[in-house]
């Protein structure tokens, strides 16, 4: 029997544009969006595996102030600033630059509808040595 209490099975984003922001973060992780799911609908779901899935839900009202919950990147095959390249040129744009002169430090950018998520230093850039 597991310890686990509950599992976290989705992860819910509040958005204008449930297919088009779903794209935006299907390109930014290369998790696939759901077979089931096609633009126009209100619920599109990106299915990771072994990671809580991220639900974008339609909802009539704008996004009013800041996120109190978001994504914390870490990239696996570049580095932070290269994802942050990557990144913009997707769509995404900078809301906060914490990088720091010794390499340390992280990126808050915000996504086509202006959710915050961070983009950290990449896995490489962790290793020892």
């Amino acid at each position: 029997m597991s310890d686990e209490l509950v599992r976290i099975r989705h992860i819910t984003v509040d958005c204008a544009d449930p297919y088009g922001l779903a794209s935006f973060w299907s390109e930014a992780t290369g998790w696939p969006i759901s077979a089931e799911d096609e633009p126009g609908d209100d619920e599109v779901l990106l299915e990771p595996t072994g990671s809580p899935g991220l639900l974008f839900i339609r909802v009539p009202e704008p996004k009013a102030g800041k996120n109190r919950v978001h994504l914390d990147l870490q990239p696996q095959a570049r580095s932070r600033d290269e994802q942050v390249e990557w990144l913009l040129g997707i769509g995404a744009t900078i809301f906060d630059d914490q990088r720091r002169p010794d390499g340390r430090g992280w990126v808050t950018m915000a996504d086509p509808e202006g959710n915050e998520f961070c983009v950290e230093r990449g896995a490489a850039e962790r290793a020892p040595g």
